[in-house]
């Protein structure tokens, strides 16, 4: 009888990553381990990424004149524009191929950049800039959105009513991983709608019409 062949090391290497315990989330600043459900994040502007940060580094970052550094800390606002519509031509204009986007300002490209969530993740409109101006231009919280770090959420619901948020950027980039992760077929499957109908109505009870934040 011959010996039993010897498991290969890809083999090896997939049992010991999946008997090792998950690694906790960490600040991307001083490595301080933090609350994974809780923890607020920075906007890396060198790499185009975001990073977790502890509390003290958060504060750190958030302090006046701290922006103007290479770490953001992303604001946790939420604002609507109740006065801003947008009609069927209007949003047919984007051709987005879902009914969410989201539009950040990009200080290194010195214009807005679009993307909306697809089953690879993020992907950016190849839409020229001119056409994301004809659908944001009346809208008041375009003047009020801060490079890098807070986005423009569009979303069009079954009905065709779209809304405008102005929101932190980490939310669209959840949002983002979790439509990737629950996405099925070729509209994305009810399991992901359902996700993103929850997803929204979390941002509409949080959102404020915009002026209301003056008087806060």
């Amino acid at each position: 009888m011959s010996a039993p062949a010897a498991p290969s090391p890809a083999a090896g290497l997939r049992r010991f990553l999946a008997e090792r315990p998950p690694q906790p989330e960490r600040c991307g600043l001083c490595a301080a381990v933090v609350d994974e459900a809780r923890h607020r994040h920075l906007v890396d502007t060198d790499q185009r990424r975001l990073v977790c940060a502890c509390p003290p580094c958060f504060l750190l970052m958030d302090r006046p004149g701290a922006t103007d550094g290479r770490f953001r800390a992303v604001p946790d606002r939420y604002l609507t524009d109740p006065g801003h519509h947008l009609d069927d031509r209007a949003w047919e204009a984007l051709q987005i191929p879902v009914g969410v986007v989201f539009f950040f300002r990009n200080p290194a490209l010195d214009r807005l950049v679009a993307l909306y969530p697809s089953p690879a993740g993020a992907t950016e409109s190849e839409l020229e800039p001119e056409a994301w101006s004809t659908v944001l231009g009346d809208s008041r919280l375009v003047g009020l959105l801060e490079p890098d770090v807070e986005a423009l959420l569009l979303h069009r619901d079954p009905a065709g009513r779209v809304t405008c948020h102005l929101v932190p950027i980490d939310i669209c980039y959840e949002l983002v991983g979790r439509m990737r992760l629950l996405w099925q077929g070729f509209d994305g499957g009810a399991e992901a709608r359902a996700a993103l109908d929850a997803f929204f109505a979390q941002v509409e009870e949080r959102a404020r019409p915009v002026g209301e934040e003056d008087r806060s």
